[in-house]
């Protein structure tokens, strides 16, 4: 495989310091590519799509493929991008954060996650890029209005979900991105391109009682937490 990659990306890979991403690049450049399956099985990463992130924080671009698993079930997979080092693709990795853009987030939107809206200790909250690294590159600002701040599980899922979007995958559209849920959960038109629309609500502390009710009253009447909140809400007049 090695012999098949360019020199100097090659050498750009091997620099990779961070141990999580340099062991997937070192998996790839030795085997040619590595499944979600031996980054949980081999590596004991119990998620595979922020660890191919992190090869991709570091300007080296990886594509995600069909696999077949051990247990015979279609699975991802991933490989560098070869089409993208030969056209010079978005190879210039993306720069940590200062703290002091964080202070800056967090004197602006408080302690509070941007999508499931809760509230945490500033160690667990994540400077994010609202538009992935993946889709606009060197473009990106770094403009607090471009930024904003998410828990890890809200991140991890986003990365999740950005991963199986087809704008991700192949167009690289930003103006997609800016309409999308995860770049704006209070105005948005899809969800990775899928006409969806959700909301994330979530109980802390003496709020998780009101959640037990619900999900009591739930199994009840044989549906899910959210299938009952649905339930509420239309039978409610706040839409009139």
């Amino acid at each position: 495989m090695a012999s098949e990659i360019p020199k100097e990306f090659l050498n750009r890979a091997k620099a990779v310091t961070a141990k999580r991403a340099k062991t997937v690049i070192d998996h790839i450049i030795e085997h040619g590519s590595i499944t979600t399956e031996e980054l949980k099985e081999r590596y004991g990463y119990n998620h595979p799509p922020r660890a191919a992130r992190d090869v991709r924080e570091q300007g080296i671009p990886l594509e995600t493929f069909a696999h077949v698993g051990s247990d015979g079930r279609t699975i991802a997979a991933y490989r560098f991008d070869l089409a993208a080092i030969v056209d010079g693709g978005k190879l210039g990795g993306r720069k940590a954060f200062p703290k002091v853009t964080k202070d800056r987030l967090i004197k602006r939107d408080g302690l509070f996650c941007g999508v499931c809206t809760l509230e945490f200790e500033s160690r667990y909250l994540q400077v994010d890029h609202r538009v992935p690294y993946e889709v606009a590159g060197e473009s990106l600002s770094d403009d607090l209005d471009q930024l904003m701040l998410l828990c890890g599980p809200c991140n991890r899922g986003k990365s999740w979900s950005c991963e199986q979007c087809e704008n991700w995958i192949k167009k690289k559209e930003v103006e997609a991105c800016q309409s999308c849920y995860w770049v704006n959960p209070e105005q948005y038109t899809h969800v990775a391109l899928v006409q969806i629309r959700r909301a994330d609500v979530a109980w802390k502390g003496a709020e998780t009682k009101v959640y037990d009710r619900l999900r009591d009253k739930a199994a009840k009447q044989r549906l899910s937490v959210s299938g009952l909140i649905k339930k509420i809400v239309k039978k409610s007049n706040l839409l009139k």
